[in-house]
């Protein structure tokens, strides 16, 4: 058997994985990182040999997943397709997305719409009003969930033990100044997000920039957070302008009543 098939002991854990599999997967994440490269770039950046990073480049090329312009390589858009697909099949999707736009239009600012997977908030629909500003956020875009809105909501449902299961017990991974890094700090800060219902984002992913979230519970299950976002200066209050807390608290409610009587749900 070749070696490169032949599971093997993952690194967390112990769980039997395939190296191939495996391989493929570090030459996806260095081509994503690199945008466009060559076979010797890749393979530098992924840490391996030039002549297997080749082989898995042509395998992932003849599948699609990978595209390959004279001597440059970068991922393909069947990874788009997939991502499309798995946006579309979340639970009122289509809704979602229009509550969104409404949302951006109501406060001017950016709406996202996030979900928790594998221990990462990842951003399903995104919008921007009038003067929506640029942020980290993007379609697909994986985060720490303490260091987001959004992702304080959604952790605030979980027990101590599952939270703690996600950072290991100890540091949380400090993103900004103002990131919370100390676990049982972030602790309080979730009983006090369950406890008013919505959470905040006080420069802790980019500085200067401010969100408010608000878990979507439809019939009481879980299924990401809505939030709106912006620079501090425009949003400031108490800690954030009371006008937007009630316009998106307004907006989440009837989102989870109009999911809760579809068809999707």
């Amino acid at each position: 058997m070749d070696k490169d098939t032949t599971p093997k002991k993952g690194q967390s854990g112990g769980t039997p994985t395939i190296g191939s599999v495996e391989t493929s997967y570090t030459v996806i994440d260095a081509l994503q990182k690199l945008n466009t490269a060559t076979v010797t770039e890749v393979a530098s950046e992924a840490g391996l040999s030039k002549g297997g990073t080749f082989k898995h480049l042509k395998t992932l090329q003849q599948s699609g997943y990978v595209v390959r312009e004279e001597n440059l390589y970068r991922l393909g858009l069947r990874f788009l397709d997939i991502g499309g697909q798995l946006r579309y099949n979340h639970p009122g999707s289509r809704i979602i997305k229009d509550k969104m736009q409404e949302l951006a239009v109501e406060t001017n600012e950016t709406s996202i719409y996030t979900v928790l997977e594998n221990d990462r908030t990842t951003t399903l629909f995104r919008e921007s009003g009038n003067r929506g500003v640029p942020t980290r956020t993007r379609i697909g875009k994986r985060l720490y969930p303490h260091e987001t809105a959004a992702g304080k909501c959604i952790l605030s449902q979980h027990t101590r033990e599952k939270v703690e299961r996600i950072f290991g017990g100890g540091p949380l991974p400090k993103v900004t100044d103002n990131t919370i890094t100390d676990m049982h700090q972030f602790m309080e800060e979730l009983s006090q997000v369950r406890e008013r219902g919505y959470a905040y984002n006080l420069g802790e992913s980019v500085e200067g920039l401010v969100a408010i979230a608000a878990p979507l519970a439809p019939d009481g299950k879980v299924l990401g957070a809505c939030s709106v976002t912006g620079p501090y200066h425009r949003m400031k209050g108490d800690p954030i302008d009371e006008d937007i807390r009630t316009t998106l608290l307004s907006f989440v409610n009837e989102l989870e009543l109009s999911i809760a009587h579809s068809d999707t749900f």
